[in-house]
């Protein structure tokens, strides 16, 4: 999952980085307005985290902007601002959700998975696929009720695919969930990462589309 981080605090904005990468997401950390718009323009995310005391363009024109310009990815806004005001203008510009600083990682990953479920169109936390129980909150999966160990960017591939079932979707657009700014990546690695799900799960779970990309297969 690949969120843009919009955050001019070096050490929040650092801290954020590596603890969202922790959990699996992909995450690209900007720390201006004008560089979010920019950063918008040209990468597809899935949210935005979203500071509102910003150089160059101030958090809450960004955001209106972007609600003009008719973008509806989620937004939630992370700030110091905390009066009732200040939340209710936040809201009412866009935002999704708003969270105070300072805050625990466990929160804000909570309103993360509640606003990706809600923009989703899903209300429940876990995903089925026959036999497999991925849960994204407890970052576990379950295969006939045992439990299988997967990497961070394995589980991301794999919910990728589940939160899409009946989806192509391409090595891209794999890649672009999966790693952020600054992150490298190997030619293969997706290949790889398919490779490693099959033989951990099923051959049959995850299919080629040659050319194209990968979509789901029978499930286990």
């Amino acid at each position: 999952m690949r969120v843009l981080l919009v955050e001019d605090d070096p050490m929040i904005g650092d801290s954020l980085r590596q603890g969202l990468r922790a959990e699996g997401f992909a995450v690209d950390w900007v720390q201006d307005g004008r560089a979010a718009e920019q950063a918008l323009d040209t990468h597809p995310y899935a949210l935005v985290l979203l500071d509102l005391g910003l150089p160059k363009k101030d958090g809450l024109a960004v955001l209106s902007d972007w609600r003009r310009q008719g973008i509806t990815l989620p937004v939630l806004i992370l700030t110091a601002r905390d009066a009732i005001s200040d939340r209710v203008r936040g809201l009412d510009s866009g935002a999704d959700d708003y969270l105070i600083k300072p805050f625990d990682l466990d929160e804000l990953l909570a309103r993360m998975r509640a606003l990706l479920r809600r923009h989703a169109g899903r209300a429940q936390t876990v995903l089925d696929y026959g036999a497999l129980q991925l849960d994204p909150a407890r970052h576990t999966l379950t295969c006939h009720g045992q439990p299988v160990v997967l990497s961070a960017r394995e589980f991301s591939l794999l919910q990728a695919l589940l939160e899409h079932p009946g989806a192509v979707l391409s090595r891209e657009q794999l890649e672009d969930r999966l790693y952020g700014w600054g992150q490298e990546v190997e030619s293969n690695a997706i290949e790889v990462h398919v490779h490693n799900l099959r033989r951990k799960l099923a051959p049959g779970l995850i299919r080629t589309v040659r050319g194209v990309g990968y979509r789901l297969g029978d499930p286990p």
